[in-house]
């Protein structure tokens, strides 16, 4: 995305929600699209997230329940809606590609071998 695309959400409530985001979904992408980034965002509006395995983008997110779960039971004054890029229709992503902000770039997962 360009710099010129922004969030539209406090910085108080982004740092809960990246908190949240790297407790369950540290290894994954995860954007924010919809009316927090395309404008015409209202304070109570809700947040649109779609998490994205960065190495295989259609493998489903083992942990989607888990993290819905986690912002439905937290603080957040908001609601925040997570979908799963591995699970939404092709038209959809291109929907979302037109216009995301990069809430949490993936860390590289911890792979250990022996031999």
């Amino acid at each position: 995305m360009t710099a010129s695309v922004s969030l539209d959400l406090p910085l108080r409530y982004l740092d809960k929600v990246r908190a949240i985001l790297r407790q369950y979904v540290p290894d994954y992408d995860v954007w924010a699209y919809g009316s927090r980034v395309r404008g015409g965002a209202f304070a109570a509006s809700d947040l649109d997230l779609v998490v994205r395995n960065p190495r295989h983008p259609l493998q489903p997110c083992d942990r989607i329940f888990d993290l819905r779960s986690a912002f439905l039971e937290s603080d957040l004054p908001i609601r925040v809606d997570v979908m799963d890029w591995a699970r939404i229709p092709p038209a959809f992503r291109q929907e979302i590609e037109r216009g995301y902000v990069v809430v949490q770039a993936a860390t590289e997962p911890t792979m250990h071998t022996t031999g």
